[in-house]
């Protein structure tokens, strides 16, 4: 039995992944341990197939380990009931794509306000909420119009401003910058710093050096196993 980490927000220990895909094995994760601890911003990178996005899903809640613990909170995420788990993935963690994931017929607005109807949040709290998170994000501005009407930087503004409506403690994000252009990337990651600084803590797997730079620390993914963590004592 694992020892729980001093106020660790995430603590994994031995977390392994394995598919069984054509009667072969395939190990996406084997052994690895981290902990994080609230208000961190951290990268993980590695090279495609190195296993980011099924740590990230993992993170998640959004899969299962094959074996290893996954505490969050210092609960035993495997002990969590699937409403539990569907709680943590509505309220206490915030999910950011590379493909911002937008309904097209719908405005900003209600994109944004999506999760809070899922919620059963009442008309008041999710205007109120809806129009905070738009205002976070600074794209209060285009509330009214449709992902075709947006660009991509405010595609993902709107995006973010989903994640975030819900006020997780928990950012997840996956390539957020990865299909946009360098300089509306960095405009996305000083959004990032902003959003961390009001007390997130922020997960990102991203294959840009350029953009791990701006994290406190990043875990270096190769094979399914952490290859080396840096950390940083200053972020850009």
């Amino acid at each position: 039995m694992m020892a729980v980490a001093n106020n660790a927000l995430i603590s994994v220990h031995d977390l392994w992944k394995v598919y069984q895909l054509g009667g072969q094995e395939v190990k996406a994760l084997c052994a690895v341990t981290f902990d994080i601890h609230r208000n961190e911003l951290v990268a993980i990178m590695g090279p495609s197939g190195s296993g980011k996005s099924t740590l990230m899903n993992l993170i998640g809640c959004l899969d299962t380990p094959t074996k290893g613990e996954y505490l969050l909170n210092n609960k035993k995420v495997c002990d969590l009931s699937e409403n539990e788990l569907a709680h943590i993935r509505n309220r206490e963690i915030g999910f950011v794509f590379q493909v911002f994931n937008l309904l097209p017929r719908a405005t900003a607005f209600h994109n944004v306000e999506l999760p809070l109807i899922y919620k059963g949040a009442s008309r008041k709290e999710r205007e109120t909420k809806t129009r905070k998170a738009l205002e976070m994000v600074e794209i209060e501005n285009r509330a009214d119009h449709r992902p075709s009407e947006l660009s991509g930087g405010e595609r993902q503004r709107v995006a973010i401003a989903r994640a975030l409506v819900n006020e997780p403690s928990i950012l997840l994000a996956d390539e957020p910058t990865g299909n946009l252009d360098t300089k509306t990337g960095f405009e996305i990651m000083k959004l990032f710093h902003k959003i961390h600084a009001d007390g997130n803590t922020i997960i990102m797997v991203t294959h840009d050096p350029e953009i791990a730079v701006h994290a406190h620390r990043t875990i270096y993914l190769r094979d399914g196993r952490i290859e080396k963590e840096v950390r940083k004592e200053h972020i850009e």
